[in-house]
C-alpha cells in the first residue's frame, strides 16, 4: 500500500520538482517506511512483510558472490529517474561505490538511476501493479541495464523476471521469467544463478 503525502500541482516543471525534492529531504519518515516521488506527489511506502525482507536478503547474498570490485548492493538508496521526474527507493540497487561515497554528506539527495547497473523490486500486495508498470517503464526510460522484478503475487504464480536491454520508449527488449523454484541467471557483470527455490513460498521441484 502507498499513501499520498505531499503534492504541488501548481508549480510548473523544474520548480515543482525542486519543491518536492526539498520536501522529500526534510521529511521525518517513520522507521521502516520509505518516501518516494511519483506522479508529482510524495508517497509513503509502509514496511514490507517478513517474507519480502527474506527474499531481499537472499538476493543480496547471491549478488555478493559474483559482484565485481567497485560495485555495491544497497538498500534504501534513493534514485532519481530524471527523464520522468520520479524518485524511487528500490528494495536493492547495484551502484558504483565511488558514486555513493562521493554523495554530499550534508544532504540525502538521490543518485541518478542511469548510473545503476541493476535495480531489484520485490512486490507487496499493495504495490505490485506499480512495480510491474510504472517502475518497469521508469527504469527502462532511465537506461537501467537490468531490472529484476520478484513478484509473489503474479497471477501465473510467484515469478522472478529479469528485464534487460532498455529502450527509450519505456520498455525492455529482453525478458527472462521463471517461477519460484527454478534458477534465474543474472548475466555479466554478476554471472550468478539466483536461487529462487529459497524464496518463501517456493515449491520444491
Amino acid at each position: 500500500m502507498t499513501a499520498a503525502f505531499v503534492e504541488n500541482s501548481h508549480a510548473p516543471g523544474a520548480r515543482a520538482w525542486d519543491y518536492l525534492l526539498q520536501t522529500w529531504r526534510e521529511l521525518d519518515v517513520p522507521e521502516g517506511w520509505r518516501a518516494e516521488i511519483d506522479e508529482g506527489q510524495i508517497v509513503l511506502v509502509p514496511p514490507p512483510h517478513a517474507h519480502h525482507n527474506d527474499i531481499a536478503e537472499t538476493v543480496q547474498r547471491c549478488l555478493y558472490q559474483g559482484i565485481p570490485k567497485g560495485l555495491g548492493v544497497y538498500q534504501t538508496l534513493g534514485i532519481h529517474v530524471a527523464p520522468l521526474g520520479k524518485l524511487y527507493v528500490p528494495d536493492l540497487v547495484v551502484m558504483p561505490k565511488e558514486l555513493v561515497v562521493a554523495a554530499d554528506p550534508e544532504t540525502s539527495d538521490p543518485l541518478d538511476a542511469a548510473d545503476a547497473l541493476l535495480v531489484v523490486e520485490i512486490t507487496s500486495r499493495g504495490n505490485a501493479r506499480e512495480d510491474r508498470t510504472k517502475k518497469y517503464r521508469a527504469y527502462a526510460r532511465a537506461g537501467v541495464p537490468m531490472y529484476l522484478l520478484i513478484d509473489r503475487f503474479d497471477t501465473r504464480g510467484a515469478m522472478s523476471t529479469l528485464f534487460t536491454e532498455p529502450n527509450e520508449d519505456g520498455t525492455f527488449k529482453h525478458t527472462d521469467a521463471v517461477p519460484f523454484g527454478k534458477p534465474l541467471t543474472l548475466p555479466a557483470p554478476f554471472d550468478v544463478s539466483l536461487p529462487t527455490g529459497e524464496f518463501p513460498g517456493a515449491v520444491a521441484p
